[in-house]
């Protein structure tokens, strides 16, 4: 059996491997999630986002369109979510840039430091956008502080932080689950790493995942954040064992 018909196979026993519940969050947050996809679908500015955003998103490296739209989703129902306190207005506001940052949060995603590329060509893109100076900076810097394990200050406004620690939080949720039926096997391809050298890198990946668990920013996500990363670790650890299994390194 060739390389990729290995990926294949490997990339459809995870897909077998999803827990039958989902993640508590979308259950728990069904309506936010309802009018964050509504928002996402409709609204003029997540719409014109949606267009711009195309020539920069790579498909092929598991950060590509399908990404970006959980991402904005997710970012724009748990910002809705921490702004009620703010009121509905100001918090559909705050859900509507989170969905904005979302989606542009990987435009330079094969670049060195992409969260800090990403946020200034945001800033190029969202220009011309009916937005406030402060609104789209909240966006950039949103994306600016969006990487795990990165000191980097948040912002100190309210508002602005509860945009970042949405982006954050909805991206890190991509860790579990996600981590091993989609973007793993996009790396995989895009790297042309073979099967053993996939097993190399697999406890490290583990690790590093498991790292995540305690970083989540909003309350929200601070709550449900963890559920998702212990999903995707249990779905790890059972196909790093099939891993083992396809370099005959099973015990």
């Amino acid at each position: 059996m060739n390389r990729d018909d290995i990926l294949i196979r490997l990339k459809n026993e995870s897909a077998a491997l999803l827990p039958e519940s989902t993640p508590t969050f979308y259950r728990d947050f069904e309506a936010e999630l309802a009018w964050a996809r509504e928002t996402f679908f409709t609204h003029p500015l997540a719409l014109r986002c949606q267009d711009d955003v195309l020539p920069f998103l790579n498909d092929r490296y598991g950060h590509g369109t399908t990404h970006a739209k959980k991402v904005a989703i997710e970012a724009g129902a748990i910002a809705l979510a921490e702004g009620l306190p703010l009121g509905i207005m100001e918090a559909r506001h705050l859900g509507l840039l989170a969905i904005l940052a979302g989606l542009l949060h990987d435009v330079c995603r094969l670049e060195g430091d992409h969260a800090h590329r990403g946020a200034d060509l945001a800033l190029i893109i969202l220009r011309d956008y009916p937005l406030t100076d402060e609104h789209r900076t909240m966006v950039a810097e949103a994306i600016r502080c969006h990487e795990a394990f990165r000191d980097i200050p948040l912002p100190l406004d309210e508002a602005a932080r509860i945009v970042a620690g949405a982006l954050y939080d909805a991206d890190k949720f991509r860790w579990g689950p996600d981590n091993f039926v989609t973007t793993l096997w996009e790396i995989c391809n895009y790297q042309e790493w073979d099967i053993c050298q996939i097993a190399d890198r697999f406890p490290a990946g583990l690790q590093v995942i498991e790292s995540i668990r305690d970083t989540f920013r909003t309350p929200t996500g601070q709550a449900y954040g963890p559920e998702f990363i212990d999903l995707g670790l249990a779905m790890g650890k059972h196909l790093y064992q099939k891993i083992q299994q396809y370099c005959g390194r099973a015990s």
